[in-house]
């Protein structure tokens, strides 16, 4: 997708969640347009192309989650599709990747977004909301906890941890808490990959809860293209597992 792209290398195939709001992939081609790579896109769900469309035609690829936790997608629904894949076309090789997130990136670009709403890193009168989509997977929603335990130490009031569907407390339960808890500014930072039904739900949700910002989704921000790349080279390293 992005223009330049280096010659010889690897395609990649980037697989995002989709959406029906039509914003959501738009955030995604913007993304990828910044990679420097033979790069194809596909969906999980509510978009086009799949998986086994995108990888059509390839020989080798490098296929990356851009989902910001590892949990059901990225754990069991992509390598299923990738086996099913392989046996449709055993020549096809496969380099499976991790997830964009957890990654220290990932704390540098939310912060960039709080800047890009007036919020200063790491402002001791300020308690930050840090709201993912939330997962019925535990060790998804955990991630979130311990991420914002880490981004916590860096000055602010405080860091709270809240999902958006499946688990507790909801963004606006924590808005409330902090806010009960004399949090001078409560202000809110999604830990989304795109604009969409979440992203929306969470802004009407915090705003009417008390928060006092809401910042924009991580989106096309250059930190998620390093973190890109570094998956990308990684992958051809050392794989994940496609078994089971």
């Amino acid at each position: 997708m992005a223009d330049g792209t280096a010659p010889g290398r690897v395609p990649l195939v980037a697989v995002a969640h989709g959406s029906r709001d039509p914003r959501a992939a738009a955030t995604v081609a913007a993304l990828l347009d910044q990679v420097p790579l033979d790069v194809r896109v596909a969906y999980l769900d509510h978009c086009a192309p799949t998986l086994g469309q995108a990888l059509g035609g390839l020989e080798e690829a490098v296929v990356l989650p851009l989902l910001l936790t590892e949990a059901y997608h990225s754990r069991v629904d992509l390598p299923a599709a990738l086996n099913e894949a392989r046996a449709r076309d055993p020549r096809l090789r496969v380099h499976y990747g991790h997830t964009l997130g957890p990654h220290p990136m990932l704390l540098a670009a939310l912060e960039r977004r709080l800047a890009e709403a007036g919020v200063p890193a790491g402002d001791p009168d300020t308690a930050v909301v840090l709201v993912s989509a939330g997962s019925s997977d535990a060790r998804a929603n955990a991630v979130i906890a311990r991420l914002a335990r880490q981004w916590r130490r860096s000055g602010w009031w405080t860091v709270t941890p809240a999902y958006a569907s499946a688990a507790e407390p909801t963004p606006a339960q924590a808005v409330e808490s902090l806010r009960r808890a004399g949090a001078p500014r409560v202000v809110v930072a999604p830990y989304l990959l795109a604009p969409g039904y979440f992203a929306d739900k969470v802004r009407r949700g915090t705003l009417a809860a008390g928060a006092d910002i809401v910042a924009d989704v991580l989106g096309p921000a250059p930190e998620l293209v390093g973190v890109l790349l570094e998956r990308y080279e990684a992958a051809q390293r050392q794989p994940v597992s496609l078994a089971g």
